[in-house]
């Protein structure tokens, strides 16, 4: 099996979270105020997240193919995602996100078998 580039990873970790309060976040913390200050805001928060993205897909590229990044980043976004939910937008996780989540594990897996 390939390795994973663990700095990618954290990169990743870090940026997924960051998107998260900014595609999401406003729906809790902005919901009485004007769209466009949700827009407005959202999109400073992203171009923070940016600042983490594109140097982890560059350090990612270096040693892990195109598909391979890819999944590693929806597998990502799967696991900082179910934490934000529950402890940022107070939702609870359901069955069907574990299955998910179980599926793209096994897709990481499988993208980083030789």
């Amino acid at each position: 099996m390939a390795s994973i580039n663990w700095l990618t990873v954290g990169l990743l970790v870090a940026s997924n979270f960051v998107m998260a309060c900014a595609w999401y976040g406003h729906l809790n913390f902005l919901a009485n105020k004007p769209v466009w200050l949700a827009i407005l805001v959202s999109w400073s928060i992203a171009l923070f997240e940016y600042c983490l993205a594109v140097p982890a897909n560059r350090i990612g590229a270096r040693t892990m193919s195109l598909e391979q990044l890819k999944v590693t980043q929806e597998a990502v976004t799967l696991l900082v995602f179910m934490p934000f939910s529950v402890f940022v937008m107070k939702q609870s996780v359901s069955w069907n996100y574990l299955a998910a989540l179980v599926c793209l594990v096994g897709a990481v897996y499988f993208i980083f078998r030789s």
